[in-house]
């Protein structure tokens, strides 16, 4: 008999994993007090066409969705961008997105002509002659290394709108080895600078999209999910876990007790440290110091024909007046459906708490100002939908590697954990932490 303590992607794909392996006559239950299954994956319709509220997209060249896809018999609705490029929104305009860049870090002092002044591109040209030392292992924040070797503006300019776009924080609050890990393996080979180090770690021209999504929105594959995991969902919060004679016992708010051999807990690490701090002091402790960041995203669908760029969207730099973060304009990157223009705007970085205390109405006219803002339209959306994150985005600060470590070795066997605040925000790395999740509870299994 197993628990999943959390039903989003994390949860429901354990429990598939847990259902190949246990076969069609073990119990397997999720928790999970929502209105429905998914967690951050939810899709909904807007103008008459699917749309997701939460996670949008996942890195195609990475095996682990795909691979998802095709076991659950979904290959044929995995989809890729138009090919349309994004652009950043820096000193009160737009700027075309920097080429040779690896998170925004410039490969070559050319790649940024245009967004950052010319003494900056003096000093980014001139970082391989200075002396640069670096200590294998290291994982400073990425605003450390890149400010001290590049500047200020290098940081605040190309590097903060691609991390705030994925982990709603800055280079300040980041990792190295988190957010570029393979520029931090090329720095521990030895690189001479850390322009050396980038263009060593530039990964090859891409043939294709970059970016997966799903037709139909995420939905459908957690529906298809919850479907092949044969779950009973329990639509209630969890108050802890204890142990039992055999196993342990999941309790829930109603102070009922469901029996487990097995737990997997697929909740974000602020939860986790609640449910187990009289279990696995050594887990919480750990999970209580991974800070995490709220976000809210509205939604608009605009009348058809309105005149958007044909660009996939808009990443927004630090310290400027639009109060989004990013703007996907979700019609030109994955391909218009029906007579709207989808369009999403992301708020509420690492820090504030903006998407906690800014009602409803007041982010709609944030939005509607900011497309005025930035692209000079003023238009009434025929449809819209207001979505909140709250405490729903990890940060990968320096030395999350070791912190996780940490976390996992103080868990009991047969306890386990999922989840985006592991080894990785996006999707992908939810299925892969998912995967060992349960891998580790059918071992245990067999050795018992």
């Amino acid at each position: 008999m197993y628990c999943i303590v959390g039903g989003g992607i994390s949860g429901l794909v354990a429990a598939y994993r847990l259902r190949v392996a246990a076969g069609p006559g073990a119990v397997i239950t999720v928790f999970d007090p929502a209105d429905r299954l998914g967690g951050v994956l939810r899709t909904e319709r807007i103008g008459g066409q699917p749309l997701d509220v939460g996670a949008e997209a996942f890195v195609a060249r990475r095996p682990e969705v795909p691979a998802l896809l095709a076991e659950l018999g979904l290959a044929a609705r995995q989809i890729g961008t138009t090919g349309a490029r994004p652009l950043i929104y820096s000193g009160g305009r737009l700027h075309p997105m920097p080429d040779g860049t690896l998170q925004g870090i410039p490969a070559h002092a050319s790649s940024l002509r245009g967004l950052v002044d010319d003494a900056t591109i003096a000093r980014i040209a001139d970082e391989p002659t200075r002396p640069f030392t670096w200590r294998p292992g290291a994982d400073p924040s990425v605003a450390d290394l890149v400010g001290d070797r590049f500047g200020d503006q290098v940081v605040t300019r190309s590097v903060d709108p691609l991390l705030a776009g994925v982990y709603a924080g800055s280079a300040a609050t980041i990792g190295l080895r988190s957010a570029v890990p393979t520029l931090a393996t090329a720095l521990d080979r030895g690189m001479a600078s850390l322009t050396d180090a980038v263009r060593e770690a530039l990964p090859p021209p891409v043939t294709g999209s970059v970016f997966g999504a799903i037709d139909g929105g995420y939905r459908v594959l957690v529906d298809e999910l919850v479907r092949c995991a044969d779950v009973r969902w329990a639509q209630v919060a969890v108050e802890r876990i204890d142990r039992a004679t055999r196993g342990w016992e999941v309790v829930d708010d109603e102070g009922t007790r469901w029996p487990a051999d097995a737990v997997v807990l697929a909740v974000p690490a602020p939860r986790l440290a609640r449910l187990i701090e009289h279990l696995a002091p050594r887990t919480a402790a750990a999970a209580r110091r991974i800070a995490v960041a709220s976000t809210a995203l509205v939604a608009l669908a605009l009348p058809g024909g309105t005149p958007l760029p044909q660009q996939s969207g808009v990443l927004v730099a630090t310290g400027e007046r639009l109060r989004a973060k990013a703007i996907t304009l979700s019609s030109r990157k994955w391909g218009q459906r029906g007579n709207v223009e989808l369009v999403r705007l992301s708020y509420g970085r690492f820090g504030d708490n903006l998407a906690a205390n800014t009602g409803d109405d007041d982010l709609l006219d944030w939005a509607t100002q900011d497309l005025a803002d930035v692209f000079g339209i003023r238009v009434d959306p025929v449809d819209c939908h207001v979505q909140r994150w709250i405490d729903a985005m990890p940060q990968y600060g320096p030395g999350h590697g070791e912190l996780i470590a940490e976390l996992r070795a103080g868990l009991p066997a047969t306890l386990a954990v999922a989840g985006g605040y592991l080894d990785g925000i996006g999707v992908p790395a939810c299925v892969a932490a998912a995967t060992r999740a349960a891998a580790s509870l059918a071992l245990t299994r067999v050795a018992r």
